[in-house]
């Protein structure tokens, strides 16, 4: 079965999202987030998570599914495994954080 790989620009996010529920709802529901989030991530290989492909006007191969109130975009690595490529807040604007994440744009999100 594939292993998912949580890539940096998604590392990041998940500590700004622990941080921001932590500092604002508590450890225990900061906690149980993450967990939410992970047992998503360990879906995909299972398919228990539905994804669709990213817009083609992404111009990013890879696929997404919302969880709550984020949205995580990840992709087949050449080996196979699931990269997490980043998770974004719903009303982030998505081509700008997927710039950013690619290293070309700051987020304005």
């Amino acid at each position: 079965m594939p292993q998912v790989r949580v890539q940096a620009s998604a590392s990041r996010r998940l500590d700004e999202i622990y941080r921001y529920t932590h500092d604002r709802l508590g450890a225990q529901r900061a906690d149980s987030y993450i967990t939410g989030l992970f047992a998503t991530f360990d879906g995909i290989a299972t398919h228990h998570t539905l994804s669709r492909p990213i817009p083609a006007e992404f111009g990013l191969e890879g696929y997404f599914f919302r969880y709550e109130h984020h949205y995580v975009d990840w992709r087949h690595l050449s080996n196979r495994d699931i990269g997490i490529v980043t998770i974004l807040h719903k009303r982030m604007h998505q081509i700008d954080c997927f710039r950013e994440d690619t290293g070309i744009q700051r987020c304005l999100g």
